[in-house]
């Protein structure tokens, strides 16, 4: 309902921006802030033709600030470059007013299946965070609006402060978000490819914590049963499942065939019983919730009313010192962004950044610690 309603008001803000008689050429060469924008631009004329005749598109356009904190020559592979400016438009015409604090998700023209898997394009979460208007890409990175609503004949183009994080795979995702002992887990059995590439997946993925208040009841499981445990926190469908989709009372089928039960009490987001602590962290193929306990197949209760945490689905056992399933797991060399505190509708804080940016990576086919090898390093100086 709420992108039908941003999609309804993006008719309107669309018709207001066709009143405008700039080009999208004329428009980035009267702001001399957004110059490294341009040049980048300059390098695809493919895109530019098309994004000149395009009508009803949002840029989010990252102002030169934003683009010095990046290494600039290590923008040496033309898909890559294609695929992040990609990303940076959005299909629809939206005003910074029509963006509210829930979180809606935009798809952008990135549907280039090296560097992305979903149906509809890559995404954008847009949230208003108190008086700033905030975009979240991959890792949890976020840009803010410095200059809203400028016109042109296309559409609408907001300035940022940050390059938007092309999102990567689902384990490379796990492990900048300390989710260590998922990514263990999944690597322990045959699940990684359908992890990484599978299109439009949603993850519930637990904490570390999670898995070593567990431990004793998964240390002895046979290869199958761990498999049959992952494969409950994976669903696919027809798209991913945002938090803006979920609803109380829906039913999400898993990978394993059984169901998962969505609460909501409060504003709070329960999957069974485990309470979601991290939403929409956006990856390569679709989309991971953080969750503080580990799911059961053969135990599918759900949040009460009164619960303000995630229940165990487990019977208890000892905890363990360390985390289960990290032996052998390098560390990793990157990490997410803010992370909130409360089973909230996204992200919840938006300070402006100025330190460096991750480096936008190819994720898909082509994988991560490959481009790392190859020489696209992540720049430290992250939130």
């Amino acid at each position: 309902m709420q992108f039908k309603i941003l999609s309804l008001l993006g008719l309107a803000a669309h018709a207001a921006a066709q009143t405008s008689n700039n080009t999208l050429n004329s428009t980035l060469s009267s702001r001399p802030e957004l110059s490294n924008l341009t040049s980048l631009l300059n390098t695809n004329s493919a895109l530019v033709a098309a994004l000149e005749n395009a009508s009803n598109v949002t840029i989010l356009a990252p102002s030169n600030e934003a683009f010095a904190a990046l290494d600039m020559s290590s923008l040496t592979d033309s898909s890559l470059v294609d695929a992040l400016l990609q990303y940076h438009v959005l299909n629809g015409t939206y005003t910074a007013a029509q963006i509210t604090d829930m979180s809606t998700f935009v798809p952008t023209l990135l549907n280039n299946k090296s560097y992305s898997n979903i149906t509809g394009g890559q995404v954008v979460e847009c949230i208003k965070v108190g008086d700033e208007t905030v975009f979240y890409s991959g890792l949890l990175q976020n840009s803010t609006v410095t200059t809203a609503d400028v016109n042109f004949t296309g559409g609408v183009m907001h300035i940022v402060d940050r390059v938007l994080t092309l999102p990567v795979d689902v384990l490379d995702t796990a492990s900048a978000a300390g989710l260590s002992s998922f990514h263990g887990a999944v690597n322990a059995t045959d699940l990684s490819n359908v992890a990484n590439y599978t299109p439009d997946l949603t993850i519930f993925a637990p904490n570390n914590e999670a898995f070593r208040s567990v431990y004793d009841a998964l240390q002895n499981l046979s290869s199958n049963d761990l498999t049959n445990i992952i494969s409950y926190h994976v669903v696919n469908g027809s798209s991913p499942h945002y938090s803006s989709t979920l609803q109380s009372g829906t039913m999400l089928q898993t990978i394993l065939g059984q169901n998962l039960a969505i609460t909501i009490e409060n504003g709070t987001v329960f999957v069974n019983a485990a309470r979601v602590i991290t939403p929409n962290v956006l990856v390569a193929n679709g989309v991971v919730h953080i969750i503080d306990n580990v799911l059961n197949p053969s135990n599918t209760e759900v949040a009460n009313s009164t619960q303000a945490s995630g229940a165990p689905a487990y019977t208890a056992t000892a905890s363990a010192s360390e985390d289960p399933f990290t032996s052998g797991q390098s560390a990793p060399s990157t990490t997410i962004g803010s992370i909130p505190t409360s089973g909230s509708a996204g992200p919840t804080s938006s300070s402006r950044s100025t330190a460096g940016a991750h480096m936008p990576m190819k994720t898909g086919t082509i994988s991560y610690g490959a481009l790392l090898g190859a020489g696209a390093a992540v720049l430290g100086g992250l939130i």
